[in-house]
């Protein structure tokens, strides 16, 4: 017990580390602890030490926790410094995550604190699709505290949870729609859209990929197109078709402007294609259809001319093969289309 001459008294714990260094652990106030507590705390602790442990460094991990608010100003800066989609990344921190979380250790984030939270989400009415982005994002931050050492992410909270059924809208194009989107996009105020629209559906690409793309990306001898970064972090080539260079041939090429398809008023690129891409899709009398819509429709034509899911999925830069499963049911049509025609033909 240690007695100071303001008259305070403390009950301490000392003891040696496995290294054989003197350490001293606080038990508690004489105010606040009969002598008989303190006794029978200061044996608890004894026996921990002498079983390998340090309460002293548990204590410290344990004053090394940071809230989940200082974690996730570290995974958006990574993302920001990473990934393009980091906008998506900062959105469900800010909207989702830290309105619950932020002044919780993160040692304190276990699956029922996840669960709870997203039941929440659920019942808040928002998409199946949109809930399993919070889970994967507050997944990921706990991942990179594992990378980083950080005390109290040893564990993922958001393993072992159900995921929820997505939502994801696939829409794919009839090669007569995609026709019809083509024609429309010719006769835009943007004479950009046109030249977008056909490489997105020759492509695969994501819109951002292409917006974004520089000259330096593209090697025309080698018919390949390298998008630096991706939206999963990574590097990626894509394989360009005779009809894709024959467009990339037909760009306008503007002196000093590294871009692709920029914007030629700006020179640089677009920040958005709303107005053109509303207009032309009305025309096409292709209403809801999105442009991201057209990525599916490129996997879909890949699917139908008998390219296994595999290489479609290589093409569009999957890390997985189920992202690229969704599109199986295209090739199931012509499959059963294949039955019904023999079918047909017994019957003639």
């Amino acid at each position: 017990m240690e007695c100071r001459s303001t008259g305070g008294k403390t009950y301490y714990l000392r003891y040696a580390d496995a290294a054989g260094r003197q350490r001293q652990f606080k038990i508690g106030k004489v105010d606040d602890l009969t002598f008989a507590a303190a006794k029978k705390r200061a044996q608890q602790l004894r026996s921990e030490v002498v079983m390998g442990g340090d309460p002293g460094a548990a204590k410290a991990v344990k004053r090394a926790t940071p809230l989940y608010k200082e974690l996730a100003e570290q995974h958006v800066e990574h993302a920001r410094l990473n990934l393009k989609s980091f906008l998506d990344v900062e959105a469900i921190v800010r909207l989702h995550l830290l309105p619950t979380l932020a002044r919780r250790p993160v040692n304190e984030i276990d699956s029922r604190v996840v669960g709870q939270l997203l039941a929440s989400k659920r019942a808040a009415g928002l998409a199946p699709a949109t809930v399993e982005k919070i889970r994967v994002t507050l997944g990921r931050s706990f991942e990179l505290g594992m990378q980083w050492s950080v005390p109290g992410t040893e564990k993922n909270p958001t393993r072992g949870l159900g995921k929820p059924v997505q939502n994801a809208r696939d829409r794919f194009l009839t090669p007569e729609e995609s026709e019809r989107l083509r024609r429309a996009a010719a006769k835009s105020d943007n004479p950009q859209l046109q030249h977008i629209v056909g490489l997105l559906l020759l492509t695969g690409a994501r819109k951002r990929e292409l917006l974004d793309a520089q000259w330096s990306h593209f090697d025309l001898d080698r018919r390949s197109w390298l998008v630096p970064l991706s939206k999963s972090g990574k590097s990626r080539r894509i394989p360009l078709s005779s009809a894709a260079l024959g467009i990339i041939q037909q760009l306008p090429r503007i002196k000093g402007c590294p871009w692709v398809v920029a914007n030629l008023k700006t020179r640089k690129p677009f920040v958005t294609l709303k107005t053109g891409w509303s207009r032309a899709i009305r025309d096409a009398r292709l209403p809801g259809l999105r442009i991201h819509d057209l990525r599916h429709s490129a996997a879909s034509f890949m699917i139908s001319s008998g390219v296994p899911i595999y290489t479609v999925g290589q093409v569009l830069g999957h890390a997985s093969v189920s992202s690229t499963a969704r599109y199986s049911h295209v090739g199931n049509l012509d499959l059963l289309n294949a039955v019904e025609a023999g079918a047909a033909k017994q019957l003639i």
